[in-house]
């Protein structure tokens, strides 16, 4: 007996070395299958170096992959698409100018995007109080139906006005849908406030993506839906990257030091409204059960621009946002900006960039001296040295605003718009929508928040960010390892 106590730990230790080893062999077979191999790599080097922590991490947020249900639902959207363009042929645009993006939306359509439309009118709405005031007006607006889907929303002072307008319109007999993501929305105790108003007034709502193990709900749960959607009678779509919370995000921290995020309101009508509707109700299939019903056709057309509507996300070709934001780059034949408060580029993309600014493209990154997320922002920081070295111009939004704006220019006449960020977790985690508009109007409000940020920004130069502290370009480093997690 006293034998076998002492005999103990060295049997322990056998099976933890065969534990040890068979995490490694599997990890060897399943972890790079289907992934960027900077993301295998990343994986398989925290799980050879912490097998046991590695491997549970991996079991945990390992796999990018939603429930078969949402993927179902997702693909419906997509081929709803498909099956609806051929009833609007006069309404599809084919052989658009410049001719690089008839390429990049005929990849898109491929991938689960809407067709390229005619007949869009898009305005840009920048300022927190006209966005609120505009999102108030068409909320108010309603006769029949409003899907309102956002990554965070909350009831606070700012946004009061905007909750107060839903539930109006639900007194007046509109159907309103809301859908809010489970875990964006959970930290505010504006959420708990909307969450009160709604159903005191009785809106329909549900959680996106629900993290709820104990209701048989669960998936990945940093898989998020980070998209921002209204819809107002099938005629009006509101998308970008403005969430429904006050700019300081709730947070006493952020009002101490004076935070406040800035962000873009993307106001749609024309026939594209009904693609953005289609990812609302795709969306809402998946939490709801039942899609909500849709308009027979398409909203006439109310403009000049050309749109297409272009969801991602996990449920879609994971590669999508990235391909769309790489072919954008690749077609600017004499300048591309990109604003995000988040740039951190796989290989391809910032290939893309750097050899955009190499073969004489004026190529500018417009971004924060802050940011919320500190390893991220680290990482996007690694990046640097390279950008300068290739002659990319990197503004730096001045503190103590948040740049939370999405958006890429090419040349004169295209933009894109939307929920999407430049990094990894945008590329691959979120569920995002994107507007892609070929539109002089649009492009050139854009172009001219462009302008008014440069007044005010630091132009980074490559003499000043060679002379940033040793210590400060290890974290860099490290962060960029870590940011290739997905």
């Amino acid at each position: 007996m006293i034998a076998d106590l002492f005999q103990l730990p060295a049997q322990v230790g056998s099976v933890l070395l065969v534990v040890d080893m068979a995490i490694r062999v599997l990890a060897l077979v399943s972890v790079p299958r289907g992934r960027l191999p900077s993301a295998g790599l990343a994986w398989l080097l925290a799980i050879f170096f912490l097998p046991i922590l590695g491997g549970l991490a991996y079991l945990v947020i390992g796999r990018p992959d939603l429930p078969r249900e949402r993927q179902r639902d997702q693909a419906l959207a997509s081929e709803r698409f498909a099956e609806r363009a051929p009833e609007v042929p006069d309404l599809v645009e084919h052989d658009p100018e410049p001719t690089w993006l008839g390429g990049l939306t005929r990849l898109m359509g491929a991938l689960g995007a809407a067709p390229l439309l005619r007949g869009g009118r898009v305005e840009v709405v920048l300022g927190i109080e006209d966005q609120v005031r505009h999102l108030v007006e068409v909320v108010d607006g309603a006769r029949e139906t409003l899907h309102v889907e956002y990554y965070t929303l909350a009831l606070d002072g700012t946004t009061r006005p905007v909750l107060d307008a839903v539930v109006r319109a639900h007194r007046r007999g509109v159907q309103v849908r809301v859908l809010a993501d489970h875990l964006g929305c959970l930290p505010y105790p504006g959420w708990k406030r909307a969450r009160r108003v709604l159903d005191e007034a009785g809106v329909e709502w549900r959680y996106s993506l629900p993290v709820q193990p104990l209701r048989g709900r669960y998936q990945r749960p940093d898989l998020r839906n980070h998209r921002k959607i209204v819809v107002v009678d099938h005629e009006v779509a509101l998308v970008g990257s403005l969430n429904l919370i006050d700019p300081s995000y709730e947070k006493r921290s952020n009002r101490r030091k004076g935070l406040r995020w800035q962000d873009v309101l993307v106001h749609l009508e024309g026939p594209a409204v009904a693609a953005v509707e289609a990812v609302f109700a795709a969306d809402w299939r998946s939490e709801a059960g039942e899609p909500p019903p849709l308009a027979e056709h398409p909203p006439a057309p109310r403009g000049d621009d050309l749109v297409q509507v272009v969801p991602s996300g996990p449920g879609l070709d994971r590669q999508s946002a990235l391909r769309m934001t790489t072919a954008l780059v690749s077609g600017a034949q004499r300048r591309v900006a990109i604003t995000t408060p988040y740039f951190v580029p796989d290989e391809s993309l910032l290939h893309a960039v750097t050899s955009a600014a190499l073969s004489g493209v004026e190529v500018e990154l417009y971004t924060g001296e802050i940011a919320d997320k500190a390893v991220t922002t680290r990482a996007q920081r690694s990046y640097y040295d390279a950008l300068l070295e290739a002659g990319v111009r990197i503004w730096l939004y001045p503190a103590p605003t948040v740049l939370h704006a999405k958006h890429i220019t090419v040349d004169d006449d295209v933009v894109m718009l939307g929920s999407a960020n430049m990094d990894i977790r945008s590329f691959e985690l979120d569920l995002e929508i994107s507007l892609v508009v070929r539109g002089t109007g649009p492009t050139a409000a854009v172009r001219a928040s462009e302008a008014g940020r440069r007044e005010v920004s630091h132009l980074l130069s490559a003499q000043e960010w060679s002379e940033r502290p040793r210590r400060q370009r290890v974290l860099e480093d490290l962060a960029r390892l870590t940011s290739a997690l997905q």
